[in-house]
């Protein structure tokens, strides 16, 4: 995560333009698991003809990672088809990644799995597998949520977590669920950041 106090997004390496688009409606911003419909059309509207140039305050150093970031920035605002196609053309871990998350947001759960075991590796998931817990911690004992970190982060329990809660509003587990994908979000995201300026 950004090194920067009390600030919720990476802002090392990422540009004002990348940093702009991402606090646009930012509390309200990727906060469904699934998503049915459009996204939020000021993000639309300001993301509409961005490149991976235009992600970082300095020269871009790996292209796939800056892409990969743009896809990021679609996904954030529940752009799924946008964000689809960007990740797809990315033939790498990360890019599987975001594609892992686009189709669990769009409720294809098993689609998701398929692009999860094509990213088991990735750096992100020991740093994830930590942090989760902050979230998990104070909440109480709970089988589907404690699969979740019991070796790291288990994405393919954490695909079962929200294809069980999305739809039902009174689970007390929906808002553990939506911190921990925005932590996803976040953490994969700075990730992407440092690899694009090549850190």
């Amino acid at each position: 995560m950004s090194s920067v106090s009390n600030d919720p997004f990476p802002t090392t390496d990422l540009s004002p333009f990348a940093d702009r688009i991402m606090r646009i409606n930012a509390p309200r911003a990727y906060a469904r698991l699934t998503v049915e419909g459009p996204g939020d059309p000021q993000a639309r509207a300001a993301l509409s003809g961005a490149t991976e140039k235009l992600m970082l305050s300095g020269p871009v150093q790996d292209v796939n990672e800056a892409r990969a970031m743009l896809a990021g920035l679609w996904l954030w605002h529940d752009w799924l088809d946008e964000s689809h196609r960007i990740s797809q053309s990315i033939n790498t871990p990360t890019g599987s990644f975001w594609h892992a998350i686009m189709h669990r947001r769009e409720g294809d759960f098993s689609n998701s799995k398929y692009w999860w075991a094509r990213c088991r590796n990735h750096p992100v998931m020991a740093a994830l597998g930590q942090q989760a817990g902050a979230v998990l911690h104070p909440l109480p004992a709970d089988k589907s949520l404690l699969r979740l970190v019991n070796a790291g982060w288990n994405a393919t329990a954490f695909v079962d977590l929200v294809e069980e809660v999305h739809d039902r509003p009174d689970d007390p587990r929906l808002a553990a669920a939506v911190a921990l994908q925005r932590l996803e979000w976040r953490t994969l995201f700075d990730w992407c950041t440092r690899a694009a300026a090549g850190r």
